[in-house]
């Protein structure tokens, strides 16, 4: 006996990261009745799984991607004192980033849900989709009060780990063309430090002081590059170091033993921070992420393939929604090493194409987020947060329109939607003809 209270709506949002976010606003702000369910009980994606994490990729060429991500960034300049600001990375093929307090930045998120009349549930888990032929139609939800259904004209799956979407037979693979996921993350903080002195060496990874720790046994041998950044607060130093090779991010208990192993590495290397690397000497380590931060599971097939040939030479498609220059941020998948490597020469930028986030299967699915189609390399590249907000953003706007004009989304209006993203202020979608695909 099915007992599930029955809700409705006309877009329903499957996660309340950064592109599940601009989904649920974007869409709401077209005129849709809009419910995001979030599993969690905060919106963020990986601001609440890795509080503190910097924005990177928000401005190619030096230019902000614009759009929601530009609203929010604004949203926190504007506080007093403000609570954001824009600096370049330290770290190699990376451009400029911004730095923000993640509890204002939290607050200002759930601020704009609210003002555009997103419902949102939180600590609610996604169970089961049922579909009709070409279509989700419902899709079965648990939260602490019981179950209940959510009727749906739209669905955009944003959950990171896509698993509504495979339970609704939509075709997938995991991870690297062998299976491979990246390394997923526990991130911390040290607070207290004497950030001049820390920085002054000019090593932005502080390797020799990483060997040195790995040589005694006091590092893990995964931390020969040590991920420390200014934080936005003084004294605060963001610690992005500690990754956990060969975990399978769909697997709860995987996930689970995975966080215990990197609170023993953060025990571990804010130990050997306090010891050996000047500025460090009385700090405290705070701030240990709830869960490790999973960067890779399942990517869907879709109606096109980001492929490294496209971000190699800069390719910039007719329904492209937003602009990247990236390195290939590849994290240690299966055996390999940390990389950086350029993703597109300098100067230059790719764009991802709507198509990507588009099944072919289901009429009235979207993607957003690390979901989309692309092969390992431009993954690695087009998953940062500021171009997983866009791509909510575009695929908010892209519900609204086939509910509007009664069609499949496989049939969306490109013209129409490069014109409402760039009236939003999104940057650099229009295409060179000798470009077009």
């Amino acid at each position: 006996m099915n007992t599930a209270r029955p809700l409705d709506c006309d877009l329903l949002v499957i996660g309340g990261g950064c592109a599940g976010f601009a989904a649920a606003l974007s869409g709401a702000r077209q005129g849709l009745k809009v419910r995001l369910i979030e599993q969690s009980h905060k919106i963020g994606g990986v601001m609440a799984a890795c509080p503190g994490m910097p924005w990177g990729g928000g401005f190619p060429q030096a230019r902000t991607v614009g759009g929601v991500f530009a609203e929010l960034c604004d949203a926190l300049f504007s506080k007093q004192p403000p609570a954001a600001e824009i600096r370049p990375c330290t770290l190699e093929n990376f451009g400029h980033e911004l730095i923000y307090d993640h509890e204002m930045a939290t607050y200002v998120m759930f601020d704009m849900l609210e003002q555009a009349g997103v419902t949102v549930h939180l600590a609610t888990i996604a169970t089961q989709p049922h579909r009709g032929e070409r279509n989700i139609q419902s899709v079965e939800c648990v939260d602490r009060a019981g179950h209940h259904r959510i009727h749906c004209r739209q669905l955009i799956d944003a959950s990171g780990d896509g698993e509504v979407s495979a339970r609704a037979g939509l075709p997938y693979t995991v991870g690297d063309n062998r299976g491979a996921m990246m390394a997923v993350t526990l991130s911390f903080h040290m607070l207290g430090v004497d950030i001049e002195r820390a920085f002054a060496d000019g090593d932005p990874y502080f390797e020799k002081y990483a060997a040195k720790g790995i040589a005694a046994g006091q590092l893990h041998p995964d931390l020969a590059k040590l991920y420390l950044m200014r934080g936005f607060h003084n004294g605060d130093v963001f610690c992005n170091s500690v990754a956990i090779r060969g975990v399978d991010g769909t697997d709860p208990a995987a996930v689970a033993k995975a966080t215990q192993e990197g609170r023993r590495r953060i025990i571990q290397l804010a130990s050997f921070l306090r010891q050996s690397v000047p500025g460090f000497e009385q700090a405290q380590m705070r701030e240990i992420g709830p869960m490790v931060g999973v960067r890779e599971t399942r990517h869907f097939e879709a109606m096109y393939r980001l492929t490294h040939d496209d971000c190699a030479t800069g390719r910039k498609f007719a329904d492209g929604i937003v602009a990247c220059d990236n390195p290939v941020d590849d994290v240690m998948r299966g055996d390999g090493a940390m990389t950086h490597d350029a993703a597109v020469q300098h100067g230059d930028y790719f764009t991802l194409p709507f198509r990507a986030l588009v099944p072919t299967a289901l009429d009235n699915v979207l993607f957003a987020g690390r979901l989309i189609s692309a092969d390992p390399t431009a993954f690695a590249s087009i998953r940062g947060m500021p171009q997983c907000m866009i791509m909510g953003q575009a695929a908010g706007i892209a519900a609204a329109q086939a509910l509007a004009h009664q069609h499949p989304n496989q049939q969306f209006d490109t013209v129409q939607l490069i014109k409402t993203l760039t009236q939003q202020g999104v940057n650099r979608l229009h295409c060179p003809k000798d470009h077009a695909a």
